[in-house]
């Protein structure tokens, strides 16, 4: 067994592990027991014998990833931090779940050092490891073994394989033969209702074999340290996903709570507690931990990552100097690559879906790990990566993805992707499909993650598929989700900028593209403030015209409307509420004045834009099956609207 008998004595964690895992919840007075108390050996063997990991270099690229789907469990994250040295000390675990401590319910990617992706609704922890695999082996793929070779370690739990996202992102993975990504099944047959066979009687083993993953059923091994680093060991040797299911049992070595369904949450009390310690052989107090074992198991995680550490600073070699690389992990393109962005004279006429298209064309090639998909929408959408081939199991250094209909799969997988580093992911699909993917976009703007989401179709523009497909709540429901970049493009330039905009962002960015074509009125300069005026009076305005998107030109042809009867109204273009709140009060009032009434139009739901606007026109229902011009029309979207609201605006 590697470092074995250096790691003999470390085997004195588990039950203190066991013991954090009891404590931490009781003194916060919420949170899960019994499944990290079942993992604590796992856990154990993971990150003392197995992983590739290096506590004084957390951030170091070769470093191998472990994403805890079962997020729940996170006091068992935390104590393997904490007893490694990633700088969580035990005060913080005294501290679990309180305000401000670094140790919150679930693990926050970005506020917990060693936490690589924000996990909690069951299953998400899946999909991002899955993109974590897939951006994996497409960098070992790019710039080789020497330079990229890690695996990737995830621990789902029951609840994790009934959600969705995981037959999405299990079939994908299976698909792409993800080698380097092991998924540990902790099989406790426990749900918070009760047996699971409540509500599942699946073969598991006969699912993931129908994935195309490699399985191990490795039955009630869950205490035998040995067996269990054996069976990780051996998952690194295949050439597919690879799935553990480890029977284990929630609880244990508790008398009174081993496999009991209640132990999934705050099962035990000071008297639990203390039965238990006494099975376990230490002492009953809270957090119990000598100061020998940790000095000890800092000490080995550090020598252990050193020398791997090392080892890999011998081997990448001149890698480290190529600008493709540097590029990648500064998720940037290549120097200069913003200047070959197209832009289209006034009057011309795009669809902002068919200018993605054009920008990728002409900027793919020097943004090397720009990575590009949709959810089986690649012609609709604008997202084809003519570079590199489509990335398949015979092609890893691929960049155009087919991730077929999984929304749900697909962006779960693009925040893995993210948070892996060293590549750009983008994914495409319909806008009215949001609804599919919600829970990683939410994700991702909690934890920063540096995802491209982009959706087309974006209004009853869409036309005769009728009100299914024709989203109009969608937009205020993203821009009223904290630390997302929205942006509705109002025309081909716009579209330019905001994938300028996009790759510069510390977080997640979401595009909003038209399916039908929209005249170019704007020189893009409107998407860095966030918004900007795209038509101006000669003198002071007497109403603003405030637009997004393909309204934008509408507003332009109505404000000439206007002009014929000395009405002079200015047009501004919005494309991003998000980055125009961050600026000034000077900045918002040079393109809002306080004294102006404002008129906002966009063909959407009017919900939030009192913010901006005096008064609105939008979509505050659901569309309706016609030709996309005739919908826009009979909804109010028309020139004639505009000016009456405007006219009605200034009394």
């Amino acid at each position: 067994m590697s470092d074995t008998a250096s790691s003999t004595s470390l085997d004195a964690a588990i039950p203190v592990i066991r013991g954090f895992a009891m404590d931490a919840p009781f003194a916060a007075s919420s949170g899960h027991q019994g499944t990290a108390m079942a993992l604590a050996p796992l856990a154990h063997v993971l990150y003392s014998r197995v992983m590739k990991h290096d506590p004084n270099d957390p951030s170091w690229v070769d470093r191998d990833r472990f994403v805890l789907s079962a997020g729940h469990a996170s006091i068992l994250q935390y104590s393997m931090l904490y007893l490694t040295g990633y700088g969580l000390e035990l005060d913080d675990l005294r501290d679990f779940r309180q305000w401000e401590s670094r140790t919150p319910g679930h693990p926050e990617a970005g506020h917990t050092v060693g936490v690589e992706v924000t996990t909690g609704p069951l299953g998400q922890g899946f999909g991002n490891a899955v993109g974590m695999a897939v951006a994996e082996r497409w960098l070992r793929a790019r710039f080789g073994p020497d330079a990229i070779d890690h695996h990737i370690w995830a621990i789902a739990g029951d609840g994790c394989l009934m959600e969705g996202v995981s037959h999405e992102a299990a079939e994908i993975a299976g698909h792409l033969r993800l080698g380097h990504l092991t998924v540990i099944f902790d099989d406790n047959r426990i749900t918070i209702d009760g047996d699971t066979s409540l509500a599942r009687n699946t073969d598991m083993v006969a699912r993931f074999e129908a994935y195309h993953w490699d399985v191990q059923d490795v039955g009630d091994i869950g205490d035998d340290l040995d067996a269990l680093e054996k069976a990780l060991l051996a998952s690194k040797e295949t050439d597919r996903p690879t799935l553990i299911r480890l029977r284990t049992h929630i609880g244990t070595p508790s008398p009174d709570h081993t496999d009991d369904h209640a132990a999934h949450g705050l099962a035990f009390d000071a008297e639990d507690i203390t039965r238990t310690k006494e099975v376990l052989g230490i002492p009953d107090e809270p957090f119990f931990v000598p100061g020998s074992l940790v000095e000890s198991y800092r000490e080995h995680a550090a020598r252990r990552g050193e020398a791997a550490r090392e080892a890999w600073a011998e081997s990448v070699g001149d890698v480290a100097d190529d600008p493709a690389w540097v590029a990648a992990w500064d998720r940037t393109g290549l120097e200069d690559w913003a200047e070959l962005l197209p832009t289209w004279d006034d009057g011309e006429e795009l669809a902002t879906r068919k200018a993605i298209q054009a920008v990728l064309d002409a900027v793919g090639s020097e943004i090397p790990s720009l990575l590009v998909g949709s959810a089986d929408l690649t012609g609709s959408t604008g997202t084809k990566l003519d570079i590199d081939g489509i990335h398949d199991a015979d092609n890893p250094g691929g960049r155009q993805f087919h991730w077929g209909v999984r929304e749900h799969g697909m962006g779960a997988a693009l925040v893995g992707m993210a948070q892996h580093g060293g590549v750009i992911p983008l994914g495409a699909t319909f806008f009215v499909f949001l609804d599919y993917m919600r829970p990683p976009v939410r994700l991702a703007a909690i934890s920063r993650a540096n995802a491209i989401f982009l959706y087309t179709h974006d209004s009853v523009g869409v036309g005769e598929d009728g009100p299914t497909h024709q989203p109009v709540e969608q937009l205020s429901s993203l821009r009223g989700m904290p630390g997302l970049q929205v942006i509705r493009p109002a025309d081909a330039n716009e579209v330019s900028s905001a994938f300028e905009v996009a790759l510069a962002h510390d977080g997640p960015t979401v595009l909003v593209l038209t399916r039908q074509g929209v005249t170019v009125t704007t020189d893009g300069s409107a998407v860095e403030p966030g918004a900007g005026i795209v038509r101006d009076t000669d003198g002071a305005p007497d109403v603003v015209l405030l637009g997004t998107g393909s309204e934008v030109s509408l507003c332009v042809e109505a404000a000439a409307v206007l002009a014929e009867d000395d009405i002079a109204a200015r047009v501004v273009s919005m494309p991003s509420w998000d980055r125009f709140a961050a600026q000034d009060d000077d900045t918002q009032r040079a393109v809002l004045p306080d004294d102006v009434p404002v008129l906002s139009v966009e063909a959407a739901a009017t919900f939030g834009w009192s913010t901006w606007a005096d008064d609105s026109i939008g979509i505050d229902r659901f569309g309706e099956s016609a030709p996309g011009a005739e919908a826009l029309d009979k909804l109010g979207i028309n020139v004639d609207n505009v000016v009456a609201h405007a006219r009605a605006l200034l009394g």
